[in-house]
């Protein structure tokens, strides 16, 4: 979720927000019914919390917890997110084609006991969905669909690991194993492991990050070539076939979701470049060195189009002002996609920038992320906003949350649904 942002070139440039950042436009509210027939106004909007488990970013914080310290530390996650007036934690439950529950299709996640595969004594998924709904907070459950390791060597894989099962599934590329996009049988493993947690779990949405076909590392080439050559035909070029891999996963994902449950939402957290204006016309006025169409062979744009996501929540991780990619471009050109479509869209916003020494001078002001929040409550399509992650919203380095939270989070709110 932090790598793509410093992939964008340029040098940030300050700019002043218009406008006193304590007064936000309000969300979309809705009325109920309230003492003596009195009408109250609930404030609708995503105020949510990544929490990611891959390599032990944000919990557990390390490998190897007793279950009862492992339960602390996310309760503690959970309270801190009460605090802070959010209402929705985003859970990395599956991250590195391993699980966060006893799956039937994969193994038990090395991020809990250092050990792929061995049972941490606890269901961690169950307890998650349980302990946030108790506090109401939404529970959705975050899923990479094909990154296997952050190594090439398939035989630090647990034994009864799928990818040491079928080799043939697994590619190398930029020092890491992936799932091969190209392969049906790859697609169709990866939704049914997913599916396994939205038949079995109460949560709340289906959420994926960024990571579709690998970024791009120079001078190496992701070698789908024998599945291009068998699957390919009818497509003008091999990026043209990629795209429709990724399409395919989509929508079938989509269309299984609401099958198995109705109420369970689908939502994609991509990259916050789908195109620049100099590769098409409909793309942002933008200069981003990754673009998911091209690069990740992922049509965000599309996928809102089609209607085939319920909610899209693009990594604006930079400030306003950015000369490569700017906040205060970008919010209004996401808005104007969703517009008429029925899909939700929230900013993914980046406060673990905040305060970092070696981020550009706008992200030392606490009053940053504060902007943010008064720029696109000017957006009408906005219905919230999402943390990256959990560590940083307990350190808050320098009051940058704090600063939201007096501004506009002086009471809670309820997700859109």
């Amino acid at each position: 979720m932090t790598g793509a942002a410093g992939t964008v070139a340029g040098v940030a440039g300050a700019a002043a927000v218009a406008g006193d950042a304590a007064v936000a436009t309000p969300r979309r509210e809705q009325a109920r019914p309230g003492p003596a027939g009195r009408r109250d106004v609930v404030r609708r909007e995503l105020r949510g919390m990544w929490v990611a488990t891959i390599a032990n970013t944000d919990w557990p914080s390390k490998a190897g917890l007793s279950a009862a310290a492992q339960r602390a530390e996310l309760i503690a996650y959970l309270d801190r997110a009460v605090e802070r007036k959010l209402n929705a934690v985003i859970l990395q439950v599956r991250p590195s084609a391993d699980a966060l529950w006893p799956s039937a299709y994969e193994p038990w996640a090395q991020c809990l006991t250092g050990v792929q595969g061995k049972d941490p004594g606890w269901d961690p998924l169950g307890t998650a969905v349980q302990e946030a709904h108790s506090r109401g907070l939404e529970l959705h459950a975050w899923f990479n669909p094909y990154r296997v390791a952050n190594h090439t060597d398939l035989s630090k894989l647990t034994a009864s690991h799928p990818a040491r099962r079928h080799p043939d599934w697994v590619l190398p590329y930029g020092g890491k194993l992936y799932y091969n996009p190209g392969l049906p049988e790859v697609r169709a493993f990866v939704r049914d492991a997913m599916l396994d947690a939205v038949r079995r779990y109460d949560i709340d949405a289906v959420h994926w990050d960024d990571y579709f076909y690998p970024y791009p590392v120079a001078g190496e080439t992701f070698a789908d070539g024998a599945a291009y050559e068998k699957y390919g035909a009818g497509f003008p070029d091999r990026a043209a076939w990629r795209r429709d891999n990724t399409d395919q996963l989509v929508r079938e994902t989509a269309e299984r979701v609401k099958a198995l449950k109705p109420g369970v939402r689908f939502g994609i957290s991509p990259f916050g470049v789908w195109r620049n204006a100099a590769t098409d016309p409909a793309g942002s006025d933008t200069r981003a060195g990754v673009e998911t169409y091209d690069d990740l062979y992922a049509d965000t744009r599309g996928w809102i189009k089609k209607g085939w996501i319920d909610y899209i929540c693009p990594q604006l991780y930079w400030n306003i002002g950015y000369p490569a990619a700017d906040y205060a471009v970008l919010v209004p050109w996401w808005s104007e996609a969703v517009r008429g479509t029925g899909v939700d869209l929230f900013i993914g916003e980046a406060l673990y920038k905040c305060g970092d020494p070696a981020q550009p001078a706008a992200w030392q002001d606490p009053a940053e992320l504060s902007h943010h929040i008064v720029l696109a409550a000017r957006h009408d399509q906005v219905r919230g906003h999402a943390y990256f992650s959990a560590k940083s919203v307990v350190t808050d380095r320098i009051g940058a949350l704090d600063r939201v939270v007096a501004d506009h989070y002086r009471s809670r709110a309820r997700p859109p649904r």
